[in-house]
């Protein structure tokens, strides 16, 4: 039993490596699902012909066993398949066809979308879509399309691939990073929360080093979200910040937080600081609540879930990134606990070897 001690009592320090393992390679090594970066065409005219040039991201459609159908879809009962798809290139894909006479409805301009599928990929669509001119022409019912055709290309090869999620492209992967950093982190401060009020119930020196050593790592955590979020922004919105309240916000909690270190070192009993730290450090935290999670939810915001925009889910994440997403969370959680755990160690030799010195004198 003594040789396998260190992985009787280390099981959870192997386990969250192996987790963040897994996280590094199928972050960067899962391929991304094909989407449609662009058309060439966005106003189409009924009963005229179109020949539109359609931009994919990594498509492969110059795959001889790849057979891509196209559709041009207003409804569930709208629909109309493209008869001609022709491949150009690897990512590109030309169709052509000619459009029914008559479009449903009487507005004069009718909103569709595109689809593409095949096999491998799934379906693919351009959510932008086109907008159609209804016909100004008399009405010909030798239509060369019509609008009651059905999708009946279900056949799909599943594979292992990461949502295709447009203007995000291969940034999605830094949900795994820069999200699960965030998630960790709240964890950490809320085991720092529990001591500290733990602390100020029993005044043990113990509970105030496990608390403060929760604190910083977790702060430095925080750090590292935001650095990763700046990389994020500029890969995505063109800039390292914005003024966007789920950023002003965040740096605000950060800057509370690292009050907390400053307040600590500028106390030299040990008594006075452990009770000043606990009472501040439930204050951060009941104040990061509403910086965080309820004031950028009352403005407009980039990020998901704030200010009207959507929160992470259906296609932004789906089942694939959750795969990745969950475990990299308890992968941080796990990393940020152990290097705590060693912080707090460090911290309560220093107390004991000031309790020595105490006893001495």
């Amino acid at each position: 039993m003594k040789n396998y001690g260190f992985i009787y009592k280390s099981w959870w320090k192997i386990l969250g490596l192996i987790v963040l393992l897994y996280v590094f390679i199928a972050g960067f090594w899962v391929p991304l699902r094909p989407g449609i970066l662009s058309v060439s065409e966005l106003q189409l005219q009924a009963g005229q012909p179109y020949s539109i040039d359609v931009d994919t991201y990594n498509g492969h459609f110059n795959d001889p066993e790849k057979q891509v159908s196209a559709y041009i879809k207003i409804d569930s009962v709208h629909i109309t398949k493209v008869p001609y798809v022709m491949v150009t290139e690897r990512n590109k894909i030309n169709l052509k066809g000619v459009l029914p006479h008559v479009t449903p409805g009487q507005e004069e301009w009718t909103d569709a979308v595109l689809v593409l599928h095949d096999k491998d990929d799934g379906f693919l669509v351009f959510p932008p879509g086109f907008v159609i001119e209804r016909s100004k022409t008399a009405v010909d019912l030798t239509n060369v399309a019509t609008w009651s055709d059905k999708i009946t290309d279900y056949e799909f090869k599943w594979s292992f691939k990461f949502p295709f999620v447009g203007n995000l492209y291969e940034t999605v992967r830094n949900t795994f990073f820069h999200v699960a950093i965030w998630m960790a982190q709240f964890v950490l401060l809320f085991v720092a929360l529990i001591y500290s009020i733990r602390y100020l119930r029993s005044e043990q020196l113990d509970h105030d080093a496990v608390a403060s050593s929760f604190t910083h790592v977790a702060v430095g955590m925080g750090l590292l979200g935001i650095i990763t979020g700046s990389i994020w922004a500029k890969a995505t919105w063109g800039t390292y910040w914005t003024d966007d309240p789920k950023l002003n916000m965040s740096a605000v909690a950060m800057m509370i937080y690292l009050a907390y270190s400053i307040l600590r070192s500028s106390m030299a009993d040990n008594d006075k600081r452990a009770k000043v730290s606990a009472a501040y450090n439930i204050f951060a935290f009941v104040a990061m609540i509403p910086l965080i999670f309820i004031i950028p939810r009352l403005d407009d915001s980039m990020h998901p879930g704030n200010g009207g925009n959507p929160a992470l889910g259906g296609d932004d994440m789906d089942s694939t990134l959750r795969l990745v997403f969950y475990p990299a969370i308890i992968g941080y959680t796990l990393l940020g606990v152990w290097i705590s755990s060693l912080l707090f160690r460090l911290r309560r030799l220093e107390i004991r070897k000031i309790n020595r010195l105490l006893r001495d004198n």
